[in-house]
Order: structure tokens, then sequence, then C-alpha cells
């Protein structure tokens, strides 16, 4: 059979599986493995156990489960309402202060914990009663949480840039740096919606916050200070050349732990003992997605299907940009359905050789991808974050927070496009802070 039409079975047939309701790691493996016993027989599966435990043989993969464990114990303490309460106070003269403080809260914990939807609920208890207390709408408070929550698997340390970076060979430490600018932007971008839907509502009231005296402001830093040092000494380590990404995601997994016992007193074990059994599932499932993914690109690789859809890449005539269209309007819908993760280890072995063929910078395309997943975080039918914006207000009604976030993919489009007119948004601060890639 031609590899492009079994390339187009593969593909029909994973998405079959998936929507079965197993779990991403199981379901490619069950297609790995039916396609290598058909077309190559029994054999071929003698290898598998080999592919499948060698692809978890990466001193890389230790930064996952530390970095999840330096998320998780953040995000059992109020550190995401301490973090919301110290920018609400020092942004209070600013107008607008309320949703800015939310957004750069979502930012600064999404830095901090680099998951999802542990910053939408961290920020989002805090936050969403408070704006809906002072009558900000509901789309606007919902939405904007929804989609801050989402700068967790851009903004570093990032777990899906860690994925990325081992999927493709790719420096995890320009990886990271390459999320900064593009984050910033969002942020940016964000807090200027956030602002005109607000000035929109025709409440002017809302374009200002409370008064707050400089003791009420001084006594809450002790408590954020030290989460945010830790984030720029692991930042420092990595880049100062002191440590490798999985010393520095260690040392600061057992800081973060150390600070949640000792500023806010997690001493209880049955409360340790939850954060590292949810660090450990987490971990698993990640690591397991990985192994699994290995496999499936063997699959891919040995019926020279990734290599035929390279070459056939390869042959046309199409403007490059064209093309990027197309593998971004892929990658959106992909993220519609399956988590960020799953995306990156099952399109990263075809994508990887389409984008560079066409002569696209591997570190920018991985912001374009995260973006993309970001997209997907906040949009139907599995939008994690929406569903979680719902369970911590569940008056306000599933539409109400999807039609508020909507602008905020909006949002995002315009950052794909930016970063597609400006790819240096990306790639100038690597270059800058680690040199030309070479």
């Amino acid at each position: 059979m031609d590899p492009l039409t079994l390339g187009a079975f593969v593909a029909a047939s994973t998405i079959i599986v998936l929507f079965s309701g197993v779990s991403v790691a199981l379901g490619l493996l069950i297609v790995s493995t039916g396609f290598l016993m058909i077309f190559d027989g029994m054999r071929s599966l003698e290898l598998l156990p080999e592919i499948l435990f060698g692809k978890l043989d990466n001193f890389a993969l230790l930064s996952i489960p530390m970095f999840i464990i330096m998320g998780s114990s953040i995000a059992s303490t109020r550190a995401g309402a301490d973090l919301y309460e110290a920018l609400e106070r020092w942004l209070t003269r600013v107008p607008g202060g309320l949703v800015i403080s939310n957004l750069g809260a979502c930012a600064l914990f999404a830095a901090m914990s680099g998951s999802s939807p542990a910053t939408c609920a961290a920020i989002g208890k805090m936050g969403i009663p408070e704006m809906r207390k002072r009558g900000y709408p509901d789309g606007v408070a919902a939405g904007s949480i929804a989609a801050g929550g989402t700068l967790g698997i851009l903004i570093p340390p990032s777990v899906t840039m860690i994925v990325y970076g081992i999927a493709t060979e790719t420096s995890i430490g320009r990886l990271f740096l390459a999320g900064v600018i593009p984050g910033l932007l969002l942020v940016t971008l964000f807090m200027a919606w956030s602002l005109y839907s607000t000035w929109k509502s025709g409440n002017r009231a809302l374009l200002t916050s409370g008064n707050y005296t400089w003791k009420e402001k001084f006594e809450i830093l002790p408590r954020v200070i030290p989460f945010l040092l830790i984030i720029l000494g692991v930042l420092y380590a990595m880049y100062g050349g002191v440590a490798t990404p999985s010393e520095t995601a260690a040392v600061g997994a057992l800081l973060c732990l150390l600070i949640a016992m000792i500023i806010y007193k997690l001493w209880n074990p049955k409360d340790l003992w939850v954060v590292l059994r949810d660090s450990t599932k987490e971990s698993v499932m990640i690591l397991f997605i990985i192994a699994a993914a290995g496999v499936f690109s063997y699959m891919l690789s040995s019926l020279y299907i990734t290599q035929s859809i390279a070459n056939w890449i390869g042959t046309l005539d199409v403007n490059p940009w064209v093309l990027m269209g197309f593998v971004n309007v892929f990658l959106l819908i992909a993220g519609f359905f399956l988590p960020p993760v799953a995306v990156i280890l099952m399109a990263a072995p075809i994508l990887l050789p389409i984008i560079t063929t066409a002569g696209f910078d591997p570190i920018w395309f991985a912001v374009i991808l995260t973006i993309n997943m970001e997209i997907g975080l906040i949009s139907p039918p599995v939008g994690l974050n929406l569903y979680v914006i719902n369970g911590i207000a569940p008056d306000i009604s599933l539409k109400t927070i999807l039609m508020g976030s909507l602008p905020f993919v909006a949002c995002m489009v315009l950052a794909i496009f930016l970063l597609c007119v400006f790819p240096g948004l990306a790639t100038w601060l690597p270059d800058a802070v680690m040199g030309p890639a070479r």
C-alpha cells in the first residue's frame, strides 16, 4: 500500500480509537501495535518494549515531575489568592486595576505553577467573585480568568515546552526563553481587551478600585516574594550555566515545598501526601503518553509514513505561509479535542520535517503550536479551562463563560499573526541570551 494512503488510514484509525474513550497513551499503543502487526508481522512487536522504555531513558524527563511538584505545592496553598491580593492592592490607583490584577496574577501564577487548570482555580476563586461583586460583566470576569489560565503552558517554566523539546530534540532553555515575549504580548492583549470591554459596558466606576494603606500594601509581600524569587532563581540557574533544567527543577520543587510548609503551615502529612500523590498521577500520565508516542513515532517511521509525507510536502509548489496556514488549522482542530501534550507528541514527528523543509524555525514554531493549544483550552468540546471556571462559579452558565472567552481567542489569533509577521518576537531573546542557534 502507498505510504500516503496508509498514513490516511492511520490518521482515521487514531481518531476513531481516541474517540472511543480510551486514554490517549493506550489509544496510541493500540493503533501502533495494530498497524505494525498487519504490515510488519509479529516480529516487529519484539522491539516495542525496548522502544517504550527507551523513550523514557532521558535525563531531561526528570524535569517534568519536578516542575509538576513545584506547581502542585504552590497550588495547594493560598499563594494564588495572596498574589491576587498583592497585585490588587498595589494597582489600586491604576484605571481598571482589578481586571489588570486578575490577568497579572494569572501570568505570575502561571509562571510559578506551569499549569493552566491550577491557575484558573487559584486566581478564579478570589478574582471572579470580587469582579462580580464590583459590577463587572460575568463574561469579562469569567473569560479573563479562563484566558489568563492558558498562559500556564506558554510562560516558563512550561511542561508543554519541555515535552516539545524532548519530542523534537530542541533546547529546552531556548524554548523557555522563546515563550517569554509572546507570553507578555498575550498578557498585554488580554488586558487591553478587558479594559476596553469594561469601558464599553458604560460603568465608569469599574475602572477605579478601592484605596489601601501603605501598611496593607507591604504586609502581604512577605507571603508572595519568596515564590517569585524561586522562579527567578530557577531561570537564572538555567541560563547562567549553573545547572541543567532537571537539576534546577528539583531544587525549585524542594524550595517550593519548604516555603509552603514554612509560610503556609503545610505541615499536615495528609496535605503533603495529596501534593505528592497528585503530582505523581499527573507525571505518570504525561510520561506514559511520551512512551506511547515514541512507539507511535516508530510505527510511522517504520512504515515510511513520516518520510513520505515530508517528501510529498517538499514536492508541492505551495507558498510556505499557505502551508503554515493549513498547519495552524490542523493544530487548532486537534487542540479542540486533545490535551496539549498529546497533540505535541503525536504531531511533532510529522510536522517538524514539514516546517523545517519549508524554512521555518522550530523554536518559533513551538510558540505558534503552544498558542494554538491555548486556544483549545478555552474552546469546546473539551475546553478544560471553561469547565474549571464553571466549577468555581456554577451560577455562571457555560455559554456565558464561552462567549466571554471568545474575544480572548481572537487575541490569541492576533498574537499568532504578529508572530508570523515579526518572528523575532519568539527568536530574539533566545539568540540574545544563548547565542544564535546552530
